[in-house]
């Protein structure tokens, strides 16, 4: 049997709680599942600032650099609104990304069958519902220089960033989503402002270029990214993998994820390149949804994108799709069954807190593997 050690890092607000629920499954999988992961804990964003005055210490970025797969919580909340913004909670989320060099960012938007009313969409619009946004995730404007204000005086000042990207840079993201679509329906959507962007221009041609150079066999489409949002609210089911760069993959997959009726059902994986000599990527998992400050403490969070991001591990890191999928039934069976933490229930619906939610997804794995 195979060890596999992962790095926990809560982070802040709900980001703890949630965790709690995912060492509970990783527990179970250790003792039901054939499976050995080892864990070890570190602080990110708030946390490590409070500990240490940075957003990530050097000794856990060396632990994430090392692990088979970093399990991420959430980072923020207004009590670290005045850090220098070097250090600000999100900080450390965006060196983990750019030193583990972690490109690909996976973004399922997936409606469960028992939660196709939660929508704010028609249930014929959003019933069966299963996209992926691929996002260039260490690129483009979140990352070019120069990145600045600078004071022009008379009271003026001026704000700079960046938007640029490579042809590496979109080759690579271009046939992950290319190899991803060949295990799904086969069909990529590849979004960009190429009317109004020279970025653009070129992301769109350097993608019909990777897809001539052996990806023939999909179905490509190209269309402009602000149209693209209008389309997956118009008609989500129209696509199946949707490629985009780094900024316009943010808002897309935040539209694609309230589709669904809540931020707190949607897990996200980010993968670097495989290794020369392993095949192994780095891969960092985290929900989709932030650290809900509002909420955190009260036992309200919903665990389930924390979990399905665990899942989403097994899948990607550890190639246990038997287990995966295992997990995203309890997590189907269990919506079934109608438990609803409050961020899914109807008006008037029971809910349960955030440590009942990942008990009665425990109690279905014990059901499913009895």
């Amino acid at each position: 049997m195979a060890s596999h050690n992962l790095l926990l890092l809560p982070g802040d607000g709900i980001g703890p709680e949630i965790m709690e629920e995912v060492k509970k499954v990783i527990s179970w999988f250790n003792a039901n599942g054939g499976t050995d992961f080892t864990t070890e804990e570190g602080l990110v964003g708030g946390s490590a600032y409070d500990a240490h005055g940075q957003s990530i210490s050097e000794e856990d970025m060396a632990k994430a650099m090392s692990a088979d797969a970093v399990i991420f919580g959430a980072v923020g909340g207004p009590k670290w609104d005045d850090v220098p913004y070097d250090v600000r909670p999100e900080a450390g989320l965006l060196r983990l990304r750019k030193d583990m060099e972690l490109f690909a960012n996976l973004r399922p938007a997936i409606c469960y069958p028992a939660l196709a009313d939660a929508s704010s969409l028609k249930k014929d619009v959003i019933e069966g519902l299963d996209i992926l946004i691929v996002r260039e995730l260490t690129g483009g404007v979140y990352f070019g220089e120069p990145k600045e204000i600078t004071d022009l005086g008379n009271g003026q000042k001026r704000g700079v960033d960046t938007q640029v990207y490579d042809t590496y840079e979109i080759e690579r993201i271009s046939k992950v989503a290319f190899e991803l679509a060949r295990t799904r329906n086969n069909k990529v959507c590849s979004m960009e402002k190429r009317n109004v962007m020279k970025s653009g221009v070129l992301w769109n041609e350097v993608v019909t270029q990777t897809h001539k150079n052996g990806f023939e066999d999909v179905t490509l489409e190209h269309m402009l990214a602000d149209a693209g949002g209008m389309q997956l609210v118009r008609w989500p089911k129209q696509f199946d993998v949707i490629v985009t760069d780094n900024l316009f993959g943010d808002m897309l997959s935040d539209v694609a994820a309230m589709l669904t009726g809540s931020l707190g059902m949607l897990p996200s994986a980010s993968l670097g390149a495989p290794d020369a000599k392993t095949g192994k990527r780095k891969a960092l998992y985290e929900p989709v949804h932030g650290s809900a400050p509002d909420i955190a403490g009260t036992g309200a969070a919903n665990p389930i994108a924390m979990i399905a991001s665990f899942g989403m591990a097994l899948r990607y890191s550890f190639e246990m799709v038997e287990a995966a999928d295992l997990l995203d039934k309890a997590i189907a069976n269990t919506l079934d069954k109608g438990l609803r933490t409050k961020d899914i229930a109807a008006g008037g619906e029971t809910t349960v807190n955030t440590t009942e939610m990942g008990e009665a997804i425990i109690a279905e794995l014990d059901a499913l593997s009895a």
